[in-house]
């Protein structure tokens, strides 16, 4: 078949991580596979992932001239593309309710995302709780596609950068992006050291070098190299508080390590408190630290849970068998009835419009959201260089006047 996914950045992130897996997948059985990416890419952006070079990536207006048996939307801002694409037919992969990557003040945003949770199109899902949101709150049925783990890269046996350390305090990681609020990266990092942890790693998206209080930095590393990362720590901190089924435990968990996360949406796809890893309570700082306190003084509890968490990766299945499921969803969407794509387009449309009107209204009595929008606009036009400075200064002073605030 010819396959489509609209993804909106080829950029290194879980999301797209997840996109490239299936898609590769697909591509190896036979059928043409097509990203059609919204933001500009090059060579260098594909890098990160070792399969990413080897599919077919267009920008977006180029993918739109070529006709498709089925077009898949991967996050909420593609969902409006759909109807410039001819296509058979049209699905929605939903790795989790964007809507809840912006602030409750942001209420017309939040609708325009949860607006295309109402495209009559066929849709998939990544984790249990996404897919009951859909039937409870929109009234969609999901298939359910768990994400697997590349049995290859992820694994106890391996490289290392350093060897974890043998009767010392055991080695911290910190994972996750800067400057995007729910992934509290910053805060994992003051909470790792007030808690008293003496080496603490760090591994981001973000282009940063350089971290107050921080032993190494990994920045925007080649997938491949993740796992050596991953073989060197013993305990991730990972503090997100929105996320679809997020994958850096798991990983860390095929390594030889354990976790402490929130209990955010997702988690409980593969994480057990108290058996595999500490899952705290969202937004008790607290409870952070002193959970990573006890695993930094003994050792026999995070032997427990590190060998708990290796028993889990044991059973999780690898990407193929994964894949292979995504494939069967593929095939029920071309036995589903056909859409009118002059459907999909009122209904972008009609979004477009509501938010449109909600945004006015929401601007015209919050003066300082217009100055804000214009410095963004301004910053948006400054030289790629100054852009990566900013950048490092931002993320420095997240860790440094972040506070205890989780977001």
């Amino acid at each position: 078949m010819e396959l489509c996914f609209v993804v909106g950045s080829m950029a290194i992130s879980g999301g797209t991580y997840v996109i490239i897996q299936h898609a590769s997948y697909l591509r190896a059985r036979g059928h043409n596979v097509t990203l059609a990416v919204q933001e500009p890419f090059t060579t260098e952006t594909l890098a990160w992932h070792d399969e990413a070079p080897k599919l077919r990536c267009l920008p977006i207006d180029e993918a739109k001239k070529q006709p498709f048996d089925l077009v898949i939307a991967t996050w909420w801002k593609t969902v409006f593309e759909l109807g410039n694409f001819d296509s058979r037919r049209y699905g929605y992969f939903v790795q989790s309710i964007e809507s809840r990557f912006y602030p409750i003040s942001e209420r017309p945003l939040r609708a325009l995302v949860d607006a295309t949770y109402n495209f009559p199109i066929e849709y998939v899902t990544e984790a249990t709780w996404i897919q009951q949101h859909l039937k409870d709150s929109f009234g969609q049925h999901a298939d359910l596609v768990r994400n697997g783990i590349r049995k290859d890269v992820y694994s106890i046996n391996g490289p290392t950068i350093e060897a974890r350390p043998a009767g010392k305090q055991p080695r911290v990681l910190v994972e996750g992006h800067f400057g995007v609020s729910f992934k509290n990266t910053a805060l994992g990092v003051r909470l790792a050291r007030e808690a008293g942890a003496k080496d603490i790693w760090l591994l981001t998206g973000s282009p940063i070098s350089w971290i107050p209080g921080i032993s190494r930095v990994f920045s925007r590393v080649p997938m491949v190299k993740t796992a050596e990362i991953y073989r060197s720590c013993d305990i991730l901190i990972k503090l997100s508080t929105v996320e679809g089924m997020f994958g850096p435990p798991l990983e860390l968990f095929h390594c030889g390590g354990t976790a402490i996360v929130f209990d955010v949406s997702g988690h409980d796809e593969y994480i057990l408190d108290g058996s595999n890893a500490i899952v705290v309570k969202t937004g008790n700082v607290d409870g952070v630290v002193k959970a990573l306190k006890q695993l930094l003084t003994n050792s026999e509890e995070l032997l427990r849970l590190q060998d708990e968490a290796l028993k889990t990766a044991e059973k999780w299945p690898s990407w193929p068998e994964a894949s292979v499921l995504f494939e069967n969803w593929v095939e029920k969407c071309m036995s589903a009835p056909p859409v009118n794509k002059a459907k999909l387009i009122d209904l972008t449309t009609n979004a477009f419009s509501e938010y449109s009107t909600a945004e006015e209204d929401r601007l015209s009595n919050n003066p300082g959201i217009v100055r804000r929008h214009k410095l963004s606009a301004l910053a948006a036009k400054l030289p790629s260089s100054f852009k990566l400075r900013i950048k490092q200064l931002e993320a420095v002073g997240e860790v440094i006047f972040g506070g205890r605030v989780v977001r």
